[in-house]
């Protein structure tokens, strides 16, 4: 859960360090005073999008820290990017003047992106206008296959390979004229090569034979003149070096500075002996073939020939043929109609196999959290309303499966629910949001609302799958979910989100006394000016202060005898002192 939350010239606060605590919280205070602004740095700390218009004026720089218990399913994750596995898991994040932005997950330098994957596995953030999410198809599918726990990524691949098995068949009955005619081309140049038969290192070993075979003569003069010069001569180098080491040899045992000489003459000799043995065992080999040389003459004349013919250097011509034979197996299976409808058959059997599992699993799924959306909506003044998870088969199979997935509503007893947008209004589907909230949570789902106000880039991360399976988000977070609900309404609000922080950590921006009044811990923001300069600041209240707080929410700012005496009921009487928690500002 988040256990802290510090700021440093961010937008209108100077400097901010909150401490928050396991169960409900709220954030309230006068429209304007900065409430938003808490939220906002949330979401940089977790990777939103940010610019230079978040630093407070005249300042370098905007900082924002925020700090969480460690989940132990990121262990994994934290440990595979390379950052420090701790108890506590601290994001920074800085934004210059210029816009620049910097980050760090425990103190090592990160990427934005990695800031995001962290961040559904971290929080949920819902937001006053959640319900629009629920008039989507795509994002209420995804709410109810993770209610479902569904694993959509098998039904997602049948997809594809089924698509590919369609279009493969298509192609082959739509071009089989224009596939024959390339099946033919390639049979041919097939052929061409096919009677050169080009092994793969033959062009460089006959190139090294004929090279050879040409200067035969030359070759084996040179090597003559070298034995004559080395062993056979009127005065061969062997001999001399002889003449100089039988020289030295009587008189080396006199003056030994004459021993490396000695030495170095006696390898000379073993040198020379060796040339010349290598020498006569060449020239014992060498001959003139002519008969030979005509036929390596020839076979070059063919590789050199198909080279220019295909425009390719003589050495590629193996890999030329490797590839048309390739081509030709791809042409002949693109044209083989009957094996293309058996695999198109395959494809299509195990795509249905695994939509019926998903379709089940829905059709369970819908009937539950029907059932129980509906109960929540008797007590958040929709009596006699009713909910209920649709779904309409769709024409034509889909990567998503064969259904959609629409969520419709019955305002009254006795009518006939239809969607959303189209019945319920704006207080309704705040009610309606808050009250699938509410049930996903509490039945331990894997997610909350499907309007995440966080992005997390393309598809879902690992470490918010992880998260995810652990039961969703420790963290939730309401901002004005409640707008457009009041009266008695407004308490059972309060008391469903109560209810809420006893399974996870609750925090709630909000404009209604009752649902303040049922907290555990109670933050006001409010705004002053300083030296020309408006600021934000933020305060944990409790006892009178708390009071005075709720009061106003009930009856503005002038303080009223009645206004008092209600927020005291709605608190139970409870004015005790403020519980000593670390709030600086």
């Amino acid at each position: 859960m988040l256990r802290r939350l510090a700021l440093r010239d961010f937008v209108i606060v100077p400097t901010l360090e909150l401490e928050f605590h396991a169960g409900f919280s709220v954030l309230t205070g006068e429209t304007g005073a900065g409430k938003s602004i808490l939220i906002d740095a949330l979401q940089l700390a977790l990777g939103s999008r940010g610019d230079a218009g978040v630093v407070r004026e005249g300042a370098p720089r905007a900082e924002v820290s925020a700090e969480f218990d460690a989940l132990p399913s990121l262990a994994g994750w934290l440990d595979e990017a390379g950052f420090a596995a701790d108890d506590t898991l601290l994001l920074r994040r800085t934004i210059d003047a210029q816009g620049k932005s910097r980050a760090w997950i425990n103190g090592s330098p990160a990427t934005i992106a990695q800031l995001r994957e962290l961040a559904d596995a971290l929080l949920d953030i819902h937001g006053q206008h959640a319900w629009q999410g629920l008039t989507r198809p795509a994002a209420t599918r995804e709410l109810l296959d993770g209610q479902a726990g569904i694993d959509t990524a098998p039904l997602a691949h049948a997809y594809l390979a089924r698509k590919a098995a369609a279009d493969a068949l298509q192609r082959a009955r739509e071009r089989s004229d224009e596939i024959e005619r390339e099946r033919e081309r390639l049979a041919w140049q097939i052929g061409e090569l096919d009677k050169l038969a080009p092994g793969d290192d033959e062009w460089t070993d006959l190139s090294a034979e004929h090279q050879r075979l040409s200067h035969a003569q030359a070759l084996i003069d040179a090597a003559r003149g070298a034995l004559d010069a080395i062993d056979d001569g009127e005065a061969p180098a062997a001999g001399l070096t002889q003449r100089a080491i039988d020289a030295l040899a009587d008189v080396v045992a006199h003056d030994a500075r004459l021993q490396p000489v000695m030495e170095v003459l006696q390898g000379a000799m073993a040198q020379l002996q060796d040339a010349a043995h290598s020498l006569n065992g060449y020239l014992g080999h060498a001959e003139l073939d002519p008969d030979r040389l005509a036929e390596v003459d020839a076979r070059l004349a063919a590789w050199l020939g198909l080279a220019r013919r295909y425009r390719r250097p003589p050495e590629e011509l193996p890999a030329l043929l490797a590839g048309w034979r390739d081509e030709q197996r791809a042409l002949d299976a693109a044209t083989d109609t009957a094996a293309l409808e058996h695999a198109l058959a395959t494809a299509d059997a195990r795509y249905l196999d695994e939509a019926k599992k998903v379709s089940a699993a829905r059709r369970k799924a819908a009937a539950a959290l029907s059932s129980a959306v509906t109960q929540a909506m008797q007590t958040l003044g929709m009596a006699g309303g009713r909910f209920e998870v649709t779904l309409p088969a769709v024409s034509a199979p889909q990567s998503f499966g064969m259904e959609s997935v629409e969520f419709t509503v019955a305002g009254h007893a006795g009518s006939t629910p239809r969607p959303l947008a189209k019945v319920a209004s704006g207080g309704e589907l705040s009610r309606l949001a808050l009250a699938i909230a509410v049930t996903t949570v509490r039945g331990g789902g894997n997610v909350a609302l499907p309007l995440p106000a966080i992005p997390s880039g393309d598809g879902r991360s690992e470490a918010t799958a992880k998260g995810r399976r652990d039961g969703g988000a420790a963290t939730l977070i309401f901002d004005e979910i409640d707008a457009g609900i009041g009266g008695a309404v407004g308490d059972t609000v309060g008391a469903l989100m109560k209810q809420l922080g006893r399974e996870r950590q609750v925090l709630a921006v909000t404009h209604l006394a009752q649902v303040a009044a049922c907290a555990d811990q109670h933050y006001v923001v409010s705004k002053s000016e300083q030296r020309g300069h408006t600021t934000s600041d933020v305060q944990l209240v409790a006892g009178e202060s708390r009071v005075a707080e709720i009061a106003r929410m009930l009856g503005g700012e002038h303080l009223a005898g009645t206004s008092l005496a209600h927020a005291q009921a709605l608190l139970g009487g409870d004015a005790a002192p403020a519980p000593k928690r670390k709030t600086k500002a």
